[in-house]
């Protein structure tokens, strides 16, 4: 068996040489099948990946990343689904943690959860409109099954989404999904049945929204992982800035300009947003290649470990009663005296508190551990859920509302931080993906 490829570097250059494949003229890619390198068998590193040898090498500086990596492959004949394996630099793995490139990622992140998690946290000032208005006819508990339908379709889609992203297909996914929100957001004002408002506002809306959460998460993983707990807060402040602004811009227009065009006009804020988080968002690692299609049980092996498997189903069940405050507290608030006129800015309210316990848990969870800072606030704001229906003044509501928003805000931003803890993705340069 061939000795393994060699990496080297020189103290005076700062030069390493790697191992790459020579390039399709050389000997090694004769038509002789004698010369054709076989699958190894064996185990030849400590990360159990078979290793391919024989190659000859190629100077590259310590500072090349993973794209400068794969374009000397290129050019030197390589084929990412044929042969070698060539284990990336620890440090092509590490996550930078700054720099301009991580932060407009950030700020792309905030923008996408802004359009999505902002405008489906909003539900509460739209259920009470529907209320009293355009759905009067229907019962509070079938309105409330459109926002129900969105807080579900937020997170349902994250399996095969997830899964399509840890494949390559980011962008063929988010820009269709980004059509399809800004879509179902400009019919709503065409919506004169219940059964319309169920299917834009509710199936489209939730499902468009749903293919976000997960893969931006990965993106945020790839750029940040000493300051993680912070990236994650700013990115779940987007929702809290989008369920903080969305509310008043729809209550202050809907006397000025009716709920038609109040709804049109946030559509174009969906499109702005949406626009700048298509043009910022951008993954670090390229995918690895994969014969294994979409669906296959492999995506299930985390399951093993019971930690991972606890922990979502802790989540399922959090999030059963998790929102349940954020949407029936305007349509409940006028049956306590509250003014129809104030009632609407208690979404806000909670969503803007809310915004200030993310980013503050963000930090704390960077120096003291997510679950330590998760279990506190989550029983928090199940207290404050269960004090909620005794609440009969408007100040004692309001009370509640800003400790409920300010409790609730870190787990929006830290729940995925535990599962990705988990087990860290050992990402590769290049991994062979042999085809029988």
């Amino acid at each position: 068996m061939s000795p393994q490829p060699s990496s080297t570097t020189s103290r005076n250059s700062g030069v390493r040489s790697v191992a790459l494949p020579p390039s399709p003229s050389s000997e090694f890619h004769n038509n002789s099948t004698n010369d054709v390198p076989e699958k190894s068998s064996e185990i030849t590193n400590d990360k159990d990946v078979p290793v391919v040898t024989d190659y000859k090498p190629v100077e590259l500086s310590e500072d090349d990343g993973i794209a400068e990596r794969m374009d000397h492959y290129g050019k030197a004949g390589g084929d990412v689904h044929s042969v070698p394996t060539v284990i990336s630099p620890q440090n092509d793995l590490e996550p930078p943690d700054g720099g301009l490139q991580a932060w407009l990622v950030v700020f792309g992140a905030m923008c996408s959860t802004f359009t999505t998690f902002g405008y489906v946290n909003a539900w509460g000032v739209f259920q009470e409109y529907y209320q009293r208005s355009v759905l009067s006819h229907s019962s509070p508990s079938d309105i409330a099954w459109i926002g129900s339908i969105q807080y579900a379709l937020v997170f349902l889609p994250g399996l095969p989404v997830g899964r399509l992203f840890d494949l390559g297909y980011f962008r063929s996914v988010f820009i269709p999904a980004s059509a399809l929100l800004i879509l179902a957001t400009f019919l709503i004002p065409e919506c004169k049945e219940y059964w319309q408002f169920l299917l834009c506002q509710g199936f489209a809306t939730g499902l468009a929204c749903g293919t976000f959460f997960g893969p931006v998460t990965a993106i945020l993983a790839m750029w940040f992982k000493k300051r993680r707990g912070f990236a994650l807060g700013l990115f779940a402040t987007g929702s809290s800035i989008g369920g903080t602004v969305i509310p008043i811009v729809v209550r202050s227009l809907i006397p000025k300009v009716g709920f038609a065009w109040a709804v049109r006009i946030v559509g174009f804020i969906l499109f702005a947003g949406l626009t700048a988080a298509n043009l910022t968002l951008k993954r670090r690692i390229p995918p690895v290649p994969s014969s294994e299609g979409v669906f296959n049980l492999r995506m299930f092996k985390q399951f093993k470990s019971p930690a991972f498997t606890i922990y979502c189903i802790s989540t399922f069940f959090v999030y059963l009663g998790f929102y349940t405050l954020l949407t029936y507290v305007s349509a409940t608030a006028t049956s306590i005296g509250v003014s129809e006129s104030f009632s609407f800015y208690l979404v806000s309210i909670a969503n803007a508190s809310g915004g200030i316990g993310r980013i503050g848990a963000g930090l704390f969870a960077d120096r003291f551990g997510a679950m330590n800072v998760l279990i506190p606030f989550t029983a928090l704001t199940g207290v404050m859920t269960c004090v909620w229906p005794f609440t009969r003044s408007t100040g004692g509501l309001i009370a509640v509302t800003v400790i409920y928003g300010f409790s609730s805000g870190p787990y929006g931003s830290l729940v995925s931080v535990p599962v990705i803890e988990t087990g860290e993705p050992v990402e590769v340069f290049l991994v062979p993906q042999y085809r029988d």
